[in-house]
């Protein structure tokens, strides 16, 4: 596989120069989470953490596209009576992760994670009102991004694998999840090592 004349790792689609799956140790996870990934991102081989997200978590899928409302895969899951759906997202009725727990007794707690940009997130939502009718959760934090050669366009934006690290840390502390701190610790290292190696090429 090539990009601009240079091999990619097929694993975390990065250049083979600067792969980073040796940093990835994956979660196992009882959410399951669904990476709704915008066509954009896909090609962003260079910064794109939702594919480190992905490799990250055991329990996590990957679908790239914008509209999802007649996506088989979507679907299934939606329309599966032993899930319960949840997207990522702030909104003014969202669930705060910090105050109140998701799930229900003898369901399996899905998480879908859009992964874009705040506009192309947006165009995601408009253009499936099959994700865009979950009821959504978010959370507060205190964090700053680690993402400091990307400027965010505000200062509270996470990108998905920081986002999905908070979401984790909530669901542990509802004992949704038992996830051990070390494993909570090492879980944002790829994304870190990336950020270091294009600090490092500036």
């Amino acid at each position: 596989m090539k990009i601009t004349n240079r091999s990619v790792c097929y694993t975390c689609y990065r250049p083979q120069t600067s792969c980073m799956c040796t940093y990835i140790t994956p979660i196992e996870t009882n959410t399951r989470f669904v990476i709704l990934m915008h066509p954009k991102e896909f090609k962003k081989t260079k910064n794109g953490t939702g594919h480190f997200t992905n490799l990250s978590l055991k329990n996590c899928e990957i679908h790239v596209g914008i509209d999802f409302t007649k996506h088989t895969a979507i679907n299934a899951i939606l329309n599966d009576p032993s899930n319960i759906c949840y997207t990522l997202y702030p909104h003014e009725n969202s669930i705060n992760l910090n105050e109140e727990p998701i799930g229900e007794n003898q369901k399996n707690t899905v998480i879908f994670l859009i992964d874009s940009t705040w506009p192309c997130s947006k165009a995601i939502l408009a253009a499936s009102p099959n994700i865009d009718a979950l009821p959504k959760v978010s959370f507060m934090h205190t964090e700053v991004s680690k993402f400091t050669f990307k400027e965010q366009p505000k200062e509270y934006c996470l990108s998905t694998m920081e986002s999905t690290l908070c979401v984790l840390k909530r669901l542990n502390t509802h004992h949704i999840e038992d996830i051990e701190s070390k494993k909570l610790e090492r879980f944002l290292l790829p994304f870190e090592k990336m950020v270091e190696y294009q600090l490092s090429c500036v």
